[in-house]
């Protein structure tokens, strides 16, 4: 079933209604949604949440905004601090993301996040996501947020199918804008009540339909929830792979007071090859910084303009 067939049954606006009233009486308190937390608490909440559930975020988050309440405060720091205060976030070049963009905005926008879309787009390490959803969020324009709940929603409610492709096609976006609403409050309302949803009620593995408030409107149970029929959903691994490495190593300079040496690192993990590639490619991302003596820190300084290169060949 493709996305206009089961439009022509259920116009787009008679979702959202019901979607904006559930998230009126169900959306979670949580501190980037309060007024207090202004764009730059929105930014700093997409940039953790990339990949990453919102109970390991909320500490992390809170002691950023504590640390570093404006852009302006993160950019006057070495780029090695955001990568510290990170903790184990998990796939921490989005610290060194966040401190270019910080520093960008500071220098640019005089320490205020844009609220044009193109302005946000410009900064290193801001990708379409990250854009829409903080002009979306923090300033309550109009923008399709697509993000892996909101898809998965739109999957199921509006093409009758499971699970969305595994990666963002042309389609989902086509059907994104015509799912919008018109009125720009509404849009960025709806932005946030259609993710909500799919991160507490339409979930990946145990989707609660009872509880959905569109579950009379969804192509995909009336259909009668048929299976995934399309390529197998990539599974993520951790146990033993590259990124446990630089996760282990990583942890080593983020405590450490000063460089550290190589030998301390060497004890890390036993399998000299992948430990040596692991720590090559944090080196390459700039998330550690190699010294004379074979010693090895965080990086105190970083060029922004080969942070936005490097920002774009790894998005």
């Amino acid at each position: 079933m493709t996305a206009m067939t089961a439009l022509t049954t259920t116009a787009p606006s008679a979702l959202h209604a019901p979607v904006i009233a559930w998230f009126d009486e169900n959306a979670r308190d949580l501190p980037w949604r309060r007024p207090e937390a202004g764009p730059w608490g929105v930014m700093v909440s997409e940039f953790m949440l990339q990949q990453t559930p919102v109970s390991r975020v909320l500490p992390v988050y809170e002691q950023w905004l504590a640390r570093w309440p404006r852009p302006a405060d993160l950019a006057a720091e070495p780029p090695g601090e955001a990568v510290r205060a990170w903790g184990r976030l998990g796939y921490p070049r989005r610290a060194l993301r966040l401190h270019g963009a910080a520093v960008a905005i500071t220098e640019r926008h005089g320490g205020d996040v844009p609220r044009e879309h193109g302005q946000l787009l410009a900064l290193p390490g801001i990708g379409e996501y990250t854009a829409a959803a903080v002009v979306s969020f923090a300033y309550g324009q109009r923008h399709t947020v697509l993000d892996t709940n909101v898809r998965r929603v739109f999957a199921r409610a509006a093409t009758g199918v499971q699970y969305p492709p595994n990666a963002t096609t042309a389609a989902e976006r086509k059907l994104a804008r015509l799912l919008l609403p018109e009125d720009e409050p509404t849009a960025a309302r709806w932005a946030a009540a259609s993710m909500e949803l799919g991160a507490l009620v339409c979930t990946a593995k145990s989707p609660d339909c009872v509880r959905c408030p569109i579950a009379q409107q969804c192509a995909w149970r009336l259909a009668g929830k048929p299976a995934h029929q399309g390529p197998p959903r990539r599974g993520q691994t951790y146990a033993g792979t590259d990124r446990q490495v630089r996760g282990k190593l990583l942890a080593v300079l983020r405590e450490a007071v000063g460089p550290v040496p190589q030998s301390v690192l060497d004890a890390v993990w036993d399998e000299p090859v992948q430990r040596a590639r692991a720590l090559d490619g944090l080196v390459s991302d700039g998330l550690v910084e190699p010294l004379p003596g074979g010693v090895y820190r965080l990086p105190l300084s970083r060029d922004l303009d080969e942070l936005a290169e490097n920002s774009m060949k790894n998005r």
